[in-house]
């Protein structure tokens, strides 16, 4: 079965079509426009250049996030407008795990994180090993003085990757030795990964969502909302 990924929740944003665990087309775009601008011509071009048809895909996966809310609301409300428009079902995969699969095929602990601003990053804790992904920890919002408690707990060399590691390393690289840095082709989200990862949720028997019950996990509150809730918890006090 062939899936369409897309991948919204950074800065950049990606497009792929993976088959039995083969990346067949991927198309990605850092330029600094929104995504809602970049997205669609982006994926059209990289159908048309491999030669495939949106009536040839099975399953849409997205990043369902954490990450940039208005990046993630383009993502997902795209997925559900193909996925409802071809008659095919979703499947939400999360973006730290979707980081995480960078390392498929590779040995070693990778901890994916996100600047999540506010002194907080997103991330969790994954193995790499036997060929596979294996998570430790679920997906959370940290401080990152928490996350070296964390990282320095596993006993073993970690792997940072996303688009927060270098501020994660930069922080913790003298408390903690034996943390390693991905390198730049190894660090932000790929859609690609997105597709191989639910390809693999799929083998493992996860199940697909109609478009319509496709979720985006955001981990925290807008901004909007926090701001909101402080206003008002000063205005009881």
């Amino acid at each position: 079965m062939k899936i369409l990924a897309l991948e919204t929740s950074a800065k950049s944003a990606s497009a792929a079509v993976v088959e039995d665990g083969a990346i067949l087309a991927e198309s990605a775009v850092n330029t600094g426009l929104t995504h809602s601008q970049t997205l669609m011509p982006m994926l059209c071009g990289m159908l048309d250049a491999a030669r495939l048809n949106l009536s040839d895909m099975g399953l849409i996966a997205v990043s369902r996030g954490p990450g940039s809310f208005t990046g993630i609301r383009i993502g997902i409300g795209a997925a559900k407008g193909l996925a409802q428009g071809l008659s095919i079902p979703c499947f939400g995969v999360s973006t730290l795990e979707g980081l995480a699969f960078l390392y498929r095929g590779l040995r070693g602990l990778v901890c994916p994180v996100m600047d999540a601003r506010c002194g907080q990053v997103y991330t969790a804790l994954f193995s790499a090993e036997n060929g596979g992904i294996a998570r430790l920890r679920e997906d959370e919002a940290l401080s990152i003085e928490a996350l070296c408690e964390i990282l320095a707990a596993c006993g073993a060399p970690v792997t940072l990757v996303g688009d927060g590691s270098c501020l994660v390393y930069q922080t913790l690289k003298e408390k903690l030795p034996a943390l390693l840095l991905a390198p730049p082709q190894l660090r932000l989200q790929r859609a690609a990964c997105v597709g191989l990862a639910a390809e693999a949720a799929l083998s493992a028997g996860e199940k697909p969502l109609p478009p319509e019950e496709l979720l985006p996990s955001y981990l925290r509150l807008p901004q909007a909302e926090r701001e909101l809730q402080k206003k008002l918890a000063g205005q009881n006090n």
